[in-house]
């Protein structure tokens, strides 16, 4: 199935989801958000939380956050550490020297206080930046995915009631 057939998947559960596509899309911007701000290993239990509070897609939420995932980590965590220590504390930290870190706790500690604000600023940064770009994609998604759905379910409505009774429908 691959790579397609996991994003035709995850549209699916986009669009079923019974919210008004506004509300699926915050769900969606909210878990990208945290996920981009939040440390791996940690943003479920905030993500959730929000998401039940402010109402939004839990689902949405959920899946929002694995934006940051056990194999993307390995290129997000460097690069926004990277362009944040580069503009701010005069890039002290090489791209190499971060790239090749764990992404751990205890390896980002000894990286020292200057690597850590720059990880924690550029998760803020990536987050502000991605989180306008996944509400608005969800919900355009959504909303064409439903149209297209409602067209469909007319058109074939439409076809049925045109049918004599006791004909066969081509």
């Amino acid at each position: 199935m691959g790579m397609r057939g996991y994003f035709r998947r995850l549209r699916e559960k986009m669009v079923r989801d019974p919210l008004p596509p506004e509300d699926i899309a915050a769900g969606w911007a909210l878990g990208v958000f945290v996920g981009c701000a939040i440390p791996f290993g940690l943003q479920l239990i905030i993500s959730i939380p929000l998401a039940m509070m402010m109402r939004v897609s839990k689902i949405g939420a959920t899946l929002g956050t694995f934006v940051t995932n056990p194999v993307s980590i390995f290129f997000i965590y460097p690069a926004q550490t990277f362009v944040v220590n580069k503009f701010l504390f005069g890039g002290s930290l090489t791209y190499s020297r971060l790239a090749d870190t764990e992404w751990t706790w205890a390896a980002v500690r000894r990286l020292g206080a200057e690597a850590m604000a720059s990880f924690f600023l550029g998760g803020f940064l990536l987050a502000i930046v991605m989180t306008p770009i996944a509400y608005f994609t969800v919900r355009r998604l959504v909303v064409r995915a439903r149209a297209f759905r409602a067209r469909r379910a007319a058109r074939k409505a439409e076809k049925t009631s045109a049918t004599p009774p006791g004909a066969v429908a081509p």
